[in-house]
């Protein structure tokens, strides 16, 4: 009888130990926070994503975009309104309730980082500029850099492209479009 006492103590501890979990750091619900290590501003080393819901209102909420490489300073920050990200999809999506309205937002975090939208080169070389790159100069760059690439959307139908460009030191967007 005692043995099964002892069971039915460790059992929690053992189920607990052996449950699988996301690694460490990567995803706290919590503070609605997300981050990826890629290679982005460097080939051999690892840049940190980071992206933050912010904000308790769907009025008042933003989603805060940052990339820092390893041992440096922020090298991009983009701020995306809730407001315009519902505004773009409420004619698609039913968002007329907050709790939609929230759970929109969330997924929007969660879908960040997909792995699609890292692009790995950012471009390649058979690849030829057309009309919805900003920079051809910079897209011959990126050929010849080989350095990688990631792309976020702005609305439903409005994507953009970004890389680090080795030449003026700083991100900037090589191609905008649609889906």
């Amino acid at each position: 009888m005692k043995s099964i006492y002892i069971y039915f103590l460790i059992l929690p501890f053992f189920l607990t130990a052996c449950s699988p979990s996301e690694p460490a750091g990567l995803h706290d619900p919590a503070s609605n926070t997300k981050i990826a290590l890629r290679s982005f501003s460097d080939t051999t080393k690892l840049d940190t994503f980071k992206i933050v819901l912010k904000g308790d209102e769907p009025k008042n909420m933003e989603l805060v975009f940052t990339i820092t490489p390893k041992g440096g300073h922020q090298i991009y920050t983009k701020t995306l309104k809730a407001t315009a990200l519902l505004d773009n999809y409420k004619e698609s999506i039913d968002l007329a309730k907050k709790k939609e309205q929230l759970q929109f937002m969330r997924e929007e975090l969660s879908l960040f980082f997909d792995e699609e939208n890292f692009i790995e080169p950012a471009v390649t070389e058979s690849e030829k500029p057309d009309n919805n790159t900003p920079d051809k100069n910079f897209f011959e760059e990126l050929k010849r850099t080989g350095l990688n690439g990631f792309k976020y959307r702005l609305g439903k139908e409005s994507k953009v492209y970004i890389a680090w460009s080795e030449q003026d030191k700083k991100v900037k967007n090589y191609y905008e479009c649609c889906k």
